[in-house]
Formats: structure tokens, sequence, C-alpha cells
């Protein structure tokens, strides 16, 4: 059965991130808070933990999965990015956007799209995602917590807990945050593009739909 860490959603507990940051080191699959809706996450590095997330999510090796970054220089290590780029990230960062862009060699090669070699990076705005992040130092390869047949995320830990209990090793409750995915946007043409309205203030960063 999962275990759930009652975490503080704007003061984290030090010592329940560092257990929750051991579990994942040690192959462990977790749900966890961001400031759009509740992710998967888990090592980087981790072959198996990754295909246990593809098995709850019931994807295939077409799926962009994210890393999540503490901020905007750890995402510049695992991504190729241009001026232009860098200036929209900068304008949306942290936030509820995930940017797919182009992937550079530190990021493993399973964790790609297999014809584009894109991956999908964000940095979230929430203090219980930031506090992993923090704990790892590195980024957690994570997707939405959003189960096949369902309209929307789950957005109760507890409900996350009965339905996912054989296949996590831990749930974070950090309280209620949203149902909406991150917003989506594609950043290895030319020009940028909308994939997802999620999240992210979108019109903000005057992209059009």
């Amino acid at each position: 059965m999962s275990q759930l860490f009652h975490i503080h959603p704007d003061n984290p507990q030090a010592r329940l991130i560092r257990e929750a940051v051991k579990l994942i080191q040690q192959g462990g699959v977790v749900a966890y808070p961001t400031d759009s809706c509740y992710a998967l996450g888990c090592h980087l590095g981790d072959k198996r933990a990754m295909e246990r997330i593809m098995a709850i999510r019931q994807l295939d090796l077409r799926h962009h999965f994210t890393l999540v970054c503490r901020d905007l220089s750890e995402l510049g290590s695992y991504a190729k990015v241009d001026n232009a780029q860098y200036r929209l990230l900068k304008a949306a960062t942290p936030g509820a956007f995930t940017f797919i862009l182009q992937a550079s060699k530190e990021v493993p090669r399973r964790t790609l799209h297999p014809k584009r070699n894109t991956i999908g990076l964000r940095v979230p705005e929430h203090p219980v995602a930031q506090a992993l992040l923090e704990g790892l130092g590195e980024p957690l390869l994570s997707c939405t917590l959003m189960l096949p047949g369902e309209a929307e995320p789950p957005s109760d830990p507890l409900e996350i807990r009965d339905q996912l209990q054989n296949q996590l090793e831990l749930v974070i409750d950090g309280g209620y945050c949203g149902v909406a995915p991150t917003t989506v946007i594609d950043l290895t043409d030319s020009a940028p593009q909308l994939i997802r309205r999620g999240a992210g203030d979108w019109i903000k960063l005057g992209l059009e739909p």
C-alpha cells in the first residue's frame, strides 16, 4: 500500500521531504502536487520506474514526458535553447507551462519522443514540488496524473491513494491544487505553437490559439 505524507503546501516539512526524496532515489513512483494539478514522478535515471508510470497512464513511447526542473538554469542544461526561446522561458517560469524543446545529450534517450528527439520541460511554482527538486538535486521525470478513461486529473490525495495504492510508493498530500494540466507550448519551430490550453496564462505570453 502507498505511503501517504501530509506535507504543508506552503511550508513543507524538511523531514518528510527527505523521506520522499529517498523513496524516489530508491526507484519509487510518487504522486505529488504542482501549481497545475497532481502529477506522477520518478527518478530520471530509473527505466523501471518510468515504465511503471507508462503502465499507470497507459502511455506509449510517443508520449512527451516532462523534466520538472528547479529553475531556468537547470532547464537549460537539458534542452537546446536559443535567445528567443530563452526570453519566452524567462517570462513564463516558474509557472504552469510545459515547453517542448530539443533535448540536450544530458537527457536519457528512452525519455525522448522517438522521432523528434524532444522532451517536455517545466519549472513549477509550488513549494512542495520545489522542495522535492531541491532535495533531489536534479530534475524529476514526470507527467500529469491523468488516469485512463477520466476527463480530468483527480484532485483529492486520498482518492489518488485509493485508486493507485498498489502502484505507487508514495502519495504526497499537499492539499487541493486544481484539475487543469499545464499549458503546453512547442518551441521547436520558428514560432511558438500553443499545443494545449491549460493552467498557464498563455495569453500573457502573446500566443495565438
